[in-house]
């Protein structure tokens, strides 16, 4: 049971639910717990005064809560049951919307793919099920054909990329970045799976769902031990993509090599030049500039500028040069 709140006579601990469309509100969720005045003051900067509190919430004191893990553990996936789906179906259908509004500007466009792609990773990595990974792919085909047929709201999609770095975000702005430098280079060739590749790009960190919470969510840099269990990500979301079995095999070869370096020194198998799948090597090269862009706990985030310069300068050797220079002229257009 809920009951309609004022926001300025919420308290710490009460689940709220805000009943605005999610295209209406900048939260990446409708319903979230409140863990700081800060939130409060937010929401009423936002325009939002009244929202829907569960009864059962249970109030807090007024003081600094522990963020709540990203990730939960995953257990080894059973085979879903026909309706074991929990992505959001009035997001995919308002998205939907969205982007066959012919009429819609180009910059609020970018802006409402962007979030409902960010809402709907959030609903697939909490729950890598088949059924929410084939709804994801299914989704991720209307932004492949807007990325692809839509150059205007293309390069405002590359102009309003997140720069805080987790997870979700890192997913969707990775997703992005791929299949723009994906479409420069294939765009004259009926021989890649747009569709296919895409949904592989915006799932290639999908093996972190396997990853020890506490490391993910570890606010600097990880020890050798640590480092050596982040670098099982690859294997494991290439596992997880072969057990649910809804993407093709060069797709999940993306997951699998997002981490190998042209020169030999990436992970999990050290792979060298064209012993990485092209598919592979388009993705590592959106990931480190998305990685470089984004500020983390222990650096700043480098300007576009300055993220390219250093690929080029300090790690040119881990990627193939030509796509390398067709990345550049990606970001010279915008």
């Amino acid at each position: 049971m809920s009951k309609s709140y004022k926001v300025k006579d919420l308290k710490m601990g009460m689940f709220i639910n805000i009943t605005l469309p999610w295209y209406r509100h900048p939260y990446i969720r409708n319903s979230f717990r409140i863990t700081s005045n800060e939130q409060i003051k937010n929401l009423l900067s936002n325009g939002i005064n009244t929202v829907e509190v569960r009864e059962e919430s249970k109030v807090i004191s007024d003081k600094k809560t522990p963020l709540a893990k990203t990730f939960k553990k995953s257990k080894p996936l059973e085979k879903p049951k026909q309706n074991d789906s929990d992505l959001n179906q009035s997001i995919i259908n308002e998205f939907q919307d969205v982007i066959t509004d012919k009429n819609l500007p180009a910059t609020k466009k970018a802006q409402l793919v962007y979030k409902a792609s960010m809402k709907l990773m959030v609903s697939l990595l909490e729950k890598p099920t088949a059924m929410n990974i084939k709804g994801f792919k299914d989704v991720t085909v209307h932004t492949v054909d807007v990325i692809l047929s839509d150059e205007n709201t293309s390069n405002h999609l590359l102009g309003i990329t997140r720069h805080d770095f987790n997870t979700y975000t890192h997913s969707v702005n990775v997703g992005v970045l791929s299949i723009l430098l994906a479409k420069s280079l294939f765009a004259k060739s009926d021989k890649h799976d747009m569709h296919e590749l895409g949904a592989g790009f915006f799932l290639h960190d999908i093996g972190k769902t396997r990853v020890d919470p506490s490391i993910i969510n570890k606010k600097g840099k990880f020890t050798d031990e640590e480092m050596e269990c982040m670098r099982v990500h690859p294997k494991e979301g290439y596992n997880i993509l072969a057990e649910t079995n809804q993407l093709s095999e060069e797709s999940n070869i993306i997951v699998l090599q997002h981490h190998e370096r042209h020169d030999g020194t990436g992970y999990p198998y050290k792979r060298r030049g064209d012993g990485i799948h092209l598919y592979g090597r388009v993705c590592s090269i959106a990931d480190v500039y998305d990685a470089l862009t984004s500020i983390r706990p222990y650096k700043k985030a480098f300007s576009s500028f300055d993220a390219l310069r250093i690929m080029k300068d300090e790690m040119i050797n881990h990627f193939t040069p030509e796509l390398f220079e067709e990345f550049v002229k990606i970001h010279q257009k915008i």
